[in-house]
């Protein structure tokens, strides 16, 4: 057993509770999306705007390998 990782995922439990202390409806969107199944092919995209109002745009078109990502992540059960 590796107790540094364990020290490390204790901080990222911690991280996300403030997170989503902070931002209380960004999990219920990514519910929201999750709900209808993100599906490869699907686009994601992130729209940035800094404090003097620059935006800055990218996105992703979803693949399988990104589908084995979000698979793995919503595996990592740390809302318990």
């Amino acid at each position: 057993m590796n107790f540094g990782n364990i020290g490390t995922m204790m901080k990222l439990q911690s991280a996300l509770k403030a997170f989503n202390a902070n931002h209380p409806r960004v999990m219920p969107f990514f519910k929201a999306v999750g709900a209808e199944g993100v599906k490869e092919g699907m686009v994601i995209e992130m729209t940035v705007r800094t404090p003097e109002g620059k935006s800055m745009t990218s996105n992703i078109k979803v693949q399988q390998s990104d589908l084995e990502l979000i698979e793995l992540l919503k595996n990592l059960n740390m809302n318990e």
